[in-house]
């Protein structure tokens, strides 16, 4: 029987599927990281003199940056599928490991606890770099469907951490200790979680028929990084090289050209993340004052910002809002900056409900953007060159999101510590 083809020669077969499994992918690239910002609250009452919500991103991204810029160094020589795997296993690893640490001091809010939970949360760093680089590799030489699912799964792992997080926190309140119990229950759901992930990536992604087409397309150009999938799929990975023009590592751009080419997509991510990391999530956390929500206030922020992430990113797969001009969004990114202003003045002498709606917009752009960026940016290359491309642009999202976490600091200026 005929497979029926999509319109680049893909089969369609598995597709969908294929679509789905992405976006859970997506959702656990970031699962155990909302988890840990969602329950800030908790984590703000227990340290209430370290700034958690500041000090844990501080830590992250470090380690997560250090990571992927080694990996993305030697990237064609990687074993992409151990890479995930490895990534996966440490979220699910790390998440479980704060409660347990919580369990076994009995919520205690000691240094030595801080610090250990700082270490799991530098254990999350790696694991992301782990993931998200090696994710966003992998679908960038794939259908353009799937990056962009894989986008929408990391912005609504934070919809879906929030939604949790509003009934966990529910749920607790009203019994003793409840807002460590929400937080425990929250933590060993995304252990479990990340483990699904683990699952689907290692079984289920790697056997679809639409995968094995655009792997096996990849290897005929000279990629060595999908040989591990390709074989734990059943393909084999012994015939020569069919596209002999597209082929050879010698021929694939470097690292440097490929940044040369695609400087401006760089900048675009770069800007973006600085802006939003520099509000999100320290700002809205501990600078929005007290409102008529109390302590539901800032947890509604970050889930108004998540949901406002989400809907950005879905917006593209309306072909016609897709933007592809490269002046276009590098202008949009910077214009990101009057929002600065707007939080600030909102914060102080605005209602909650502009602070909501400015949530929103933040996330909205963010997710936009980030989107047209990462899908935008790989046409016109090779495999090989496709992979190596998006793991760059990772690189610059996590530079963007380690500078918005140092700048934002500067919001604590006059303030105190």
């Amino acid at each position: 029987m005929k497979q029926e083809l999509e319109e680049g020669g893909a089969p369609k077969k598995g597709k969908n599927i294929g679509y789905i499994v992405v976006w859970l992918l997506g959702n656990g690239t970031l699962f155990s990281w909302n988890s840990l910002l969602t329950v800030e609250d908790y984590f703000g009452f227990v340290f209430p003199k370290y700034h958690p919500a500041r000090v844990f991103t501080l830590v992250y991204q470090p380690f997560a940056l250090a990571t992927l810029s080694v990996f993305t160094l030697f990237e064609a020589r990687v074993n992409t599928r151990k890479r995930i795997l490895w990534g996966y296993g440490l979220f699910c690893f790390f998440v479980l490991a704060i409660p347990v640490l919580d369990l076994a001091t009995s919520g205690e809010g000691s240094v030595g606890v801080y610090v250990g939970i700082c270490v799991f949360v530098a254990g999350f760093g790696v694991a992301d770099a782990c993931v998200q680089g090696g994710m966003f590799g992998d679908l960038s030489y794939m259908h353009p469907d799937f990056i962009q699912g894989f986008s929408a799964g990391l912005a609504m792992s934070g919809v879906l951490t929030s939604g949790l997080r509003f009934i966990t926190k529910a749920s607790f309140q009203g019994t003793q200790d409840g807002l460590r119990k929400g937080a425990l229950v929250f933590f060993f759901i995304s252990g479990l979680f990340e483990f699904l992930c683990f699952v689907l990536y290692a079984f289920v992604f790697p056997r679809l028929e639409i995968v094995k087409y655009y792997r096996s397309k990849a290897a005929d150009q000279g990629s060595q990084t999908v040989i591990a999938d390709l074989t734990a799929a059943g393909v084999s990975t012994d015939e020569p090289v069919k596209d002999m023009e597209a082929s050879s590592a010698f021929k694939r751009r470097t690292n440097l050209q490929l940044l040369t080419e695609n400087w401006d997509y760089a900048l675009i991510i770069v800007t973006t993340y600085v802006l939003s990391l520099s509000i999100f999530p320290g700002f809205l956390f501990e600078d929005t004052g007290e409102h008529s929500l109390g302590s539901w206030y800032a947890i509604t922020l970050i889930a108004m910002f998540n949901c406002g992430d989400l809907i950005g990113r879905l917006l593209p797969h309306i072909k016609i809002l897709m933007f592809t001009s490269r002046p276009g969004l590098l202008a949009l990114a910077f214009s990101r900056f009057g929002l600065i202003p707007a939080f600030y003045f909102t914060a102080r002498y605005g209602s909650q409900g502009w602070m909501l709606m400015l949530c929103i917009i933040l996330g909205l752009s963010n997710g936009f953007i980030s989107v047209c960026t990462f899908v935008n940016a790989p046409k016109g290359y090779t495999g090989p060159e496709q992979n190596a491309l998006g793991n760059i642009l990772v690189v610059f999202l996590l530079v963007g999101i380690f500078a918005g976490v140092v700048l934002d600091w500067l919001w604590l200026i006059g303030k105190g510590w």
